[in-house]
């Protein structure tokens, strides 16, 4: 199981970041280690600036190379949400450097997923909001319609590269309102109103 995690595909977001709005879907990958189910997540000692993007994020239900947007489809089955936590002070050391910036983004535990995913059929895929809350306060709020790039090209995009495995995950990019989280905080994700998840900051 790999974790592809698409980048940039909100413009609010883009700007947010002062970097520009692609051409194509941008993404990267984390490493199964990264996956984080539990509800105490501990702040890493490597990094003083750590930030929340909340995703909604597909889970792959067939093998698949080369796919088509018009057959990806058939490669999905349920939407779920989730948390790419980054190490901003790192992502930005490693930039200002050229350096590749994995270890800001694929440490472990740094891809919260929900326990429950929920099935394409009973969601209108171009009409989801999703939102993240902060001890209660909504920091970010979203909506699958304005995706830059959405689902069905995510897939397409990223099965010319990379080969998509059964059980893979796309973390299909966040909306504005990235921000720290400091030790104390609960963070809880909602889509279309259902809570997801909720994750205390130790």
């Amino acid at each position: 199981m790999k974790i592809i995690c698409i980048g940039r595909n909100y413009s609010d977001h883009a700007k947010e970041m002062n970097s520009p709005i692609p051409e194509e879907p941008l993404f990267f990958m984390k490493p199964d280690t990264a996956l984080f189910r539990e509800t105490n997540f501990y702040y890493p000692e490597f990094t003083s600036d750590l930030h929340h993007e909340v995703e909604l994020v597909v889970k792959i239900s067939k093998v698949g190379k080369h796919i088509s947007v018009k057959n990806a489809p058939n490669y999905y089955s349920a939407i779920g949400l989730g948390i790419d936590f980054t190490a901003r002070d790192l992502q930005k050391q490693c930039k200002a450097q050229g350096l590749p910036w994995e270890k800001a983004k694929a440490f472990d535990n740094s891809a919260v997923i929900s326990q429950q995913f929920i099935s394409k059929e009973e969601l209108d895929l171009g009409n989801i909001n999703f939102s993240l809350s902060k001890n209660n306060t909504t920091i970010q709020s979203g909506n699958s319609a304005d995706m830059l790039f959405h689902i069905d090209e995510l897939i397409s995009h990223v099965s010319k590269f990379v080969t998509l495995k059964t059980g893979d995950l796309i973390y299909t990019g966040t909306p504005e309102g990235v921000g720290p989280v400091q030790i104390g905080d609960e963070l809880s994700g909602y889509l279309n109103g259902n809570l997801m998840f909720s994750v205390k900051i130790k």
